[in-house]
């Protein structure tokens, strides 16, 4: 049986920090993402502005990760490692980022577009942030993490795109990855035997969508996940608490 952590008022105070630095590090990045900008140096206005507020990067030599964001451009989806790439006009940019602040985890991510976009791209990213609203209306304590699932593949469906299915959401707390995986599809059979989320439960629900097959591989760099088909990739992320009445968004300004 999973073992779901739901937190106590107090850690949910120090994981809403969290998270609000979460949400200023990617208002201030994607500011700086203009054409011609390295994304290295993304990764490190996004050090600097983490350890600024009294946090520290989640994902830096988290499994070995050499950097405190991701930063994952058109066919790459997530864990695209900042470097000597220079953004394009047109390119769409997913950037991840995690931060602990006194011992809890704030996880998010947003995908937008440097300079002017073509319509496929803007289509694309809509529905992302569409499915990761979706799944967000059913969270409320006693939901089954299958509906929140069930609530972004609906959302993919409907448009047609491709879902990323070997990547999922996530449980998150005193680490950044806990109980329960959070699919961004519905297994055949498992809609009603998926664990139910208690009030104070915290977790990751990130929807990954594609231009077209849902299929992946990872580059030789060990981490870049890119679509298997190189056509464009969106991914959104917001860590949420299960509130008594709905969902607390935790990273959010």
């Amino acid at each position: 049986m999973t073992k779901i952590y739901p937190k106590n008022a107090a850690q949910l105070r120090k994981m809403r920090e969290a998270g609000r630095i979460v949400a200023e590090v990617l208002e201030i990045v994607k500011n700086e993402s203009v054409p011609g900008v390295k994304t290295i140096k993304l990764d490190r206005i996004a050090e600097a502005a983490i350890k600024e507020r009294g946090g520290k990067p989640a994902f830096k030599g988290y499994r070995g990760f050499p950097a405190s964001i991701c930063a994952s451009i058109n066919s790459e989806v997530v864990h695209g490692i900042p470097g000597a790439r220079k953004l394009r006009n047109g390119d769409i940019l997913s950037i991840d980022v995690g931060v602990f602040w006194k011992g809890f985890a704030g996880d998010a991510a947003i995908t937008f577009g440097i300079g002017r976009c073509n319509d496929a791209a803007m289509a694309l990213m809509r529905k992302t942030e569409d499915a990761l609203k979706a799944a967000l209306r059913v969270v409320r304590p006693g939901v089954r993490v299958s509906e929140i699932s069930q609530a972004v593949e609906q959302v993919a469906l409907k448009g047609k795109y491709g879902l990323v299915k070997k990547y999922t959401g996530h449980g998150i707390g005193k680490e950044m990855h806990e109980p329960p995986q959070i699919p961004n599809y519905v297994s055949t059979g498992l809609l009603k035997k998926t664990p139910r989320l208690p009030e104070g439960a915290t977790i990751a629900i990130e929807p990954m969508l594609t231009e077209c097959g849902g299929d992946v591989e990872v580059l030789s760099d060990g981490w870049t996940v890119v679509t298997a088909d190189r056509k464009l990739a969106s991914h959104v992320e917001h860590t949420v608490a299960v509130g008594p009445e709905g969902p607390v968004l935790m990273t959010v300004l």
